[in-house]
């Protein structure tokens, strides 16, 4: 038997995810007032995206707690409805962003800082902040995906999403530094134009392999022998 019930769980990180995003918006950063605001970071859309799949998740306990005894055919249809996008939303976005989030971060960081994040950001973000954006994503949504089943859709219809996603993101990162004449990125700032178009090239497969290894890690959990090992915990 879990320590701390799911649902406990899924309420908490909402919360996390709330104090996070309040904080960020909070932070009077140069950059936040210029063309595209916080929306042309990739972190905070992620971000929000946690957010909303949390929340949504929450809906789906409360809803499952209102309806439960009920006969009601329609109310058991809604509900339905909101699973099926919460597991699209954790196998299309929230799975594959938040990784892709995580790893690039911290490798880039790793490698040279400045590259990401640079030195001035201290300035302003906290070390807390800056792993409640960073970090804690990747154990949070595992802890989701460890504690609920998520029906993932067809891979290729999967993996379209997640291209169209990563395709839409560059798209409007191109055109932010079209109206500004400046990269989001400092990396990108770096980098030759072919380099560039590699870059994105690599890191819209990248994202796509994190959609497979979401898929894969799903299946993993929730394969027979281990759906019987969850619950007998």
């Amino acid at each position: 038997m879990a320590l701390i019930p799911s649902q406990v769980l899924r309420v908490a990180i909402l919360l996390s995810y709330f104090s996070i995003l309040c904080h960020y918006k909070a932070l009077d950063m140069p950059a936040h007032q210029t063309y595209g605001g916080s929306w042309k970071f990739l972190t905070f859309i992620d971000l929000v995206i946690q957010a909303v799949f949390f929340g949504l998740c929450v809906l789906i306990d409360v809803s499952s707690l209102l309806t439960k005894g009920g006969d009601s055919r329609e109310q058991e249809r809604q509900l339905r409805k909101l699973i099926g996008l919460r597991d699209w939303m954790m196998a299309v976005l929230a799975f594959p962003v938040g990784a892709f989030v995580v790893f690039t971060f911290w490798s880039l960081y790793l490698y040279d800082r400045d590259l990401v994040y640079p030195r001035l950001l201290d300035n302003f973000i906290p070390q807390w902040l800056n792993h409640g954006m960073h970090t804690t994503v990747l154990p949070f949504i595992i802890i989701e995906m460890r504690t609920t089943h998520h029906r993932y859709p067809r891979r290729s219809l999967g993996l379209a999403a997640v291209c169209l996603f990563g395709i839409g993101y560059i798209l409007w990162t191109c055109w932010v530094h079209q109206v500004t004449g400046v990269w989001v990125y400092p990396v990108l700032e770096r980098i030759a134009p072919l380099a560039r178009v590699v870059f994105f090239s690599v890191m819209t497969v990248v994202i796509c392999i994190f959609y497979v290894l979401g898929e894969i890690l799903n299946s993993y959990i929730w394969d027979q022998p281990h759906t019987e090992k969850v619950k007998g915990e």
